[in-house]
């Protein structure tokens, strides 16, 4: 009997152990495991703390503006930025809780330093893919609200305080600017990659840009391939279209010696000698004093449009590195980083930089390639400014 008893019970235990297992198993898979993401802290003292206390040089250097620079740009984009509450992405949830001013903050570092998205969301505490969203987001309402605003046909008005400002500075009269191309670096896209491969070896596309005699861009045309020709480029932008209608510049004619002269812009060797669009005379090795003269003169009005580029280098340096973004993207970049410079610019904000000197790279022509054809109106023109130009002289 009493070693019935003792197997009795000894098999009591056993199932007692097993249901025990048994019931500890549907507790735990009944319980619902916490995502390890959404509890990742991340460290964002660097804004909440330091940031805050920035002296005006340290926002110039950090940021690339004044904080009231800063602000205005938050309250200019604050409609386009502003997103509706969506219940069923968490993601688009988490990113409308971030502040206004804190995703600005984050697209204007990636642009103004260039830095990974890594290194950029670790600096401000947030994720990888919140920084790729906040660049996007910020240069799509940079693109439909500042770039309008900031780069535009100037009126009469403005045409005319321009080509004030050129003749008291270098004697030009009648110039309104000056034009010339830059290459944007980019990875090499994934279709059609060897057209964007440039004479200089690497992946870009081409920005076309005329600036006033201040370095204000007043018209841009970007996203070309890498292997086009800065005439080429001209030929297909919207400013060669409105000029060949007459809609570029206003009636304002004067007569330079015996010739009706109007508006005109400042250009290389690589584009098209125009009425409105006049180039040095091309150095044979035979040119008069008097061309020699007037090309100096020219060369030193038309340096500005390389002065602005290289502050847009050093300003935004995400034009100086390889962009890993698609082109669409790189072109949206580049238009809004012009349209921050206007705006730094007509807002007072003073950038000197020694670096990223600009190169003469729209003075060199392809392989193959010859010099545009010049038109006798752009003769007529640029011989009437150089008799003017050297009888003042004179």
């Amino acid at each position: 009997i009493s070693s019935h008893l003792f197997t009795l019970i000894k098999t009591i235990k056993f199932l007692c152990l097993k249901l025990r297992v048994f019931f500890q198993m549907n507790l735990l898979q009944n319980q619902r495991r916490k995502p390890k993401v959404w509890a990742f802290n991340r460290a964002s003292e660097w804004w909440d703390v330091v940031v805050p206390g920035f002296t005006d040089a340290q926002w110039l250097q950090n940021f690339r503006m004044s904080e009231q620079t800063f602000i205005y740009l938050c309250n200019k984009l604050c409609p386009a930025l502003e997103r509706q509450h969506t219940t069923f992405c968490h993601f688009a949830f988490s990113l409308n809780k971030l502040p206004l001013k804190k995703r600005v903050a984050i697209a204007l570092w990636k642009l103004a330093t260039g830095s990974e998205y890594r290194s950029v969301g670790h600096l401000f505490g947030v994720s990888i893919k919140t920084v790729c969203s906040c660049v996007q987001e910020f240069c799509a309402a940079a693109k439909t609200v500042l770039v309008p605003e900031q780069i535009r046909l100037p009126d009469e008005d403005r045409f005319r305080e321009i080509a004030m400002y050129i003749k008291n500075r270098w004697g030009l009269p009648q110039c309104v600017g000056a034009i010339d191309g830059c290459h944007i670096p980019i990875i090499a896209p994934q279709h059609y990659h060897t057209v964007y491969f440039n004479r200089k070896g690497w992946h870009s596309i081409i920005l076309q840009a005329v600036v006033d005699g201040k370095g204000i861009f007043w018209n841009l045309f970007a996203g070309l391939s890498g292997n086009s020709h800065d005439a080429r480029v001209f030929r297909l932008s919207a400013l060669s279209e409105l000029a060949s209608r007459g809609n570029l510049f206003p009636p304002h004619i004067r007569n330079i010696g015996t010739v009706a002269t109007g508006y005109y812009i400042l250009g290389d060797s690589a584009y098209s000698l125009l009425d409105w669009l006049l180039k040095p005379f091309p150095d044979t090795g035979r040119l008069t004093s008097e061309q020699q003269f007037f090309n100096k003169k020219m060369c030193s009005a038309g340096v500005v449009v390389e002065n602005a580029f290289g502050r847009l280098k050093g300003r935004w340096r995400c034009r100086l590195k390889r962009n890993d973004c698609n082109v669409e993207l790189v072109k949206s970049m580049v238009l809004t980083c012009c349209a921050l410079h206007n705006l730094c610019e007509n807002h007072g904000e003073s950038f000197e930089t020694s670096l990223d000197l600009p190169d003469a790279e729209a003075a060199a022509l392809q392989p193959g390639q010859g010099l545009p054809r010049d038109l006798d109106e752009g003769r007529r023109v640029r011989d009437a400014l150089m008799e003017d130009s050297f009888r003042l002289t004179n």
